[in-house]
């Protein structure tokens, strides 16, 4: 038996209420699923893109000192001899802030001294570290050289007022940057007050302090130059497997070694990095629940709709049946009417979900909805759909063609 079109059309115009608050609720899944599932992808691979460093193995001491005794240089010289010499441990060094925690220093450089203009120059996260930064990050030195330990200058303060450095290196992304399809080692760049500095060193790209920007890798310096004296870091690289263990006996030995200052804390730096994605992966979790709870509510409409259509058209099926209709075509009758309602949904959605995805890229500067994930919402709920209207489709073909004559 053939199907025609038109009683279909006929029946939901009749009945239109209903079909249209389900192509409604069909629309607003698609695009809230599609730049759902769009946010959460970029999210997670967001979370998961490699760092550039070996941060499984690392963890951050958060050290100060106080009091008019405290010796700055004895305290870091007895820390980093103490650090480096232990079992297990690759390297240490003091550092201005910790990697990859959310909170860092950033500055700016040019290619010419006393440049005004702010296109012209080129921002930058830096570390302050010592000799010893390349080989506690786990970084692999592209070209140049590293810095010397005389080399190394004292922490930034009114005795050395200097806020630039004689030597940097950057990263393979800051190089870049600042000195597109050229090379970048032994070049001159200045900062805003006029100082210059000389790039001796292009490394690895990491991600700095901020790894929940949207920039991946930034553009990263070293300074050869000490922290601050109140309130610094050491960062210590393990061997792989004997992080914790080093942790404990750095934790035991450096609270009671030094009367003069205090141990803040010791962090495992995936820790800290966990936290910093904390906000990230709840909103991952948060969208994800909301869009699994979004398609159960139209798959649960869709569902009723069917069982209400069954419902109600029990003396239409059983007169069909009884002019021959066979199950398979009560069947197909009831999904072409699911099919053109979704449909009808998912054309809405569609402009939608693009008017909802360019919202959301001009408000949070997020990237344009990949039509990808368009089209695969679309194939999902259409499907979704159909497999809702399955179950009331098949209850309506067990209906008896005897059913025509008992409600006469």
């Amino acid at each position: 038996m053939s199907l025609d079109i038109r009683p279909i059309f006929s029946a939901l115009l009749r009945n239109r209420t209903g079909a249209v608050l389900v192509a409604l609720q069909v629309a607003i899944a698609l695009a809230v699923l599609t730049n759902a599932v769009y946010i959460v992808d970029q999210r997670v691979t967001m979370i998961d893109r490699p760092t550039g460093i070996d941060d499984a193995n690392m963890f951050v001491i958060d050290s100060t000192g106080f009091g008019g005794r405290f010796d700055y240089n004895a305290s870091l010289r007895n820390d980093l001899d103490y650090l480096r010499g232990l079992s297990g441990v690759v390297d240490a060094s003091p550092i201005n802030h910790a990697p990859l925690s959310g909170g860092g220093s950033s500055t700016s450089i040019q290619l010419q001294p006393n440049i005004r203009n702010s296109s012209d120059t080129h921002p930058l996260n830096y570390f302050e570290m010592d000799e010893h930064e390349l080989n506690t990050m786990g970084l692999r030195l592209i070209a140049g050289r590293n810095f010397r330990a005389e080399e190394i200058l004292q922490p930034f303060s009114p005795a050395h007022p200097d806020a630039f450095v004689p030597q940097i290196i950057l990263t393979k992304k800051a190089a870049e940057s600042v000195f597109p399809k050229q090379n970048a080692l032994g070049k001159t760049v200045y900062d805003g007050e006029g100082h210059s500095a000389t790039i001796i060193g292009i490394v690895e790209d990491m991600l700095g302090t901020w790894p929940n920007t949207p920039q991946a890798p930034q553009s990263v310096a070293f300074f050869p130059r000490l922290p601050l004296m109140y309130g610094f870091y050491y960062l210590v690289r393990t061997r792989p497997g004997q992080r914790d263990a080093v942790m404990r006996t750095v934790e035991a030995h450096m609270a009671t070694s030094n009367p003069d200052r205090v141990i803040r804390s010791v962090k495992p730096l995936s820790s800290i990095k966990r936290i910093v994605y904390l906000g990230d992966r709840n909103m991952a979790i948060f969208l994800a629940t909301v869009t699994v709870l979004l398609v159960a509510i139209t798959s649960l409409g869709i569902f009723g709709l069917a069982t209400f259509n069954v419902s109600t058209r029990t003396k239409q099926i059983g007169t069909r049946r009884a002019v021959g209709a066979r199950r398979g075509d009560i069947i197909r009758y009831f999904m072409v009417e699911n099919g053109l309602i979704t449909t009808t949904g998912v054309i809405l959605g569609c402009a939608l979900a693009l008017g909802v995805g360019y919202w959301l890229s001009l408000q949070y500067a997020l990237p344009r909805l990949d039509l990808y994930y368009l089209v695969g919402g679309i194939l999902g709920l259409w499907t979704l759909g159909q497999i809702a209207v399955w179950q009331p489709a098949r209850r309506a073909s067990r209906v008896s063609p005897s059913v025509a004559t008992r409600t006469v």
